[in-house]
């Protein structure tokens, strides 16, 4: 009967043998995967560059795990948890990945790389400066993607105040006690000084554009005055027939007896028009001509049409 009795007893501590070492290899199978060293512990990926999956990992660190998966990093990206840290199941590893940019700025050309979303935030985020009226190609708000190329163009508005010259005008009067071909400086002409002030547009210290926004006479301009001679001495008339001929395009005559260099002035006795005229030819002579007007002169007193015109001639003599 006690023999019966220890055979029960060691078949109960053989099954409670088995029934421990089934359980506490369970048991430690459960421990090895929450210390991350068991096969096909499910790990979530989550990448800027690829979709957030579940991955099946057999590694037991952070950087053993991008090992296996071949997971490449650049020296500005960032992974949570750091590489050093063990994996444990249902971990999820977080990886932001930088962006590199070419920025063309201040007529150099260098890469930045950052985070940011929008153009704007990753200049804030490079510390890059730039003003409200400064224009950046993409625009601000544009959605930032691996190797965008930024232009920033510096804007610099101005105001300039140029000084310019105002011309005097002449003035012209008669003068009825001075001979007319005499003439006098009344009042001296003095220049005037206006200011323009402009506002001025730079791109990148280049000008491109200029409006007036404001004038202002800084001095006015003082007229010149000029007298010039009226009075006329006549001496000896004579009455005939005047003619024309192309010489000179000027103001002269030739006349047959009147001294070279004197002044004589030609009325036409049908419609009293008259024009003073310059003796430096000699001529016409007969069918009761008495002088022969430049072209430019005769037409002045009469159409050139009719070839001849009676006329009065009153010899100037100062």
């Amino acid at each position: 009967m006690q023999k019966k009795c220890c055979l029960k007893n060691k078949y109960f501590l053989t099954i409670i043998i088995l029934l421990f070492i089934f359980f506490g290899w369970k048991y430690f199978s459960e421990e090895k995967r929450v210390l991350g060293i068991s096969t096909q512990t499910k790990i979530i990926i989550l990448d800027d560059n690829g979709l957030s999956q579940p991955i099946k990992s057999d590694a037991n660190s952070v950087a053993n795990f991008l090992s296996e998966q071949q997971i490449q990093l650049s020296d500005h990206d960032l992974i949570y948890p750091n590489e050093q840290a063990r994996l444990f199941p249902g971990m999820t590893i977080k990886i932001q990945r930088t962006k590199n940019i070419s920025i063309l700025a201040d007529k150099k050309n260098f890469e930045i790389h950052g985070f940011g979303n929008t153009v704007e935030e990753i200049l804030q985020e490079n510390n890059i400066n730039f003003k409200e009226e400064d224009i950046i190609k993409p625009s601000r708000q544009t959605i930032i993607y691996n190797n965008l190329k930024i232009e920033i163009i510096r804007v610099e508005i101005k105001e300039e105040i140029v000084k310019k010259k105002i011309d005097f005008k002449t003035i012209y009067k008669k003068d009825e006690n001075l001979s007319w071909r005499k003439e006098k400086t009344k009042q001296k002409g003095i220049s005037g000084i206006k200011e323009i002030k402009y506002q001025v547009a730079y791109h990148n210290g280049e000008e491109v554009s200029r409006k007036i926004i404001a004038t202002k006479i800084t001095k006015k301009p003082t007229d010149e005055i000029i007298v010039k001679g009226s009075y006329i001495k006549f001496g000896k008339s004579h009455k005939g027939v005047a003619s024309w001929y192309a010489y000179t395009g000027t103001m002269s005559a030739a006349n047959p007896w009147l001294p070279m260099g004197s002044y004589v002035k030609v009325i036409n006795i049908e419609n009293g028009k008259s024009v003073i005229v310059k003796i430096n030819d000699r001529g016409p002579f007969g069918n009761g001509r008495i002088i022969d007007l430049d072209k430019t002169a005769f037409a002045k007193i009469a159409n050139l049409g009719q070839g001849t015109a009676n006329i009065k001639m009153e010899e100037i003599l100062n």
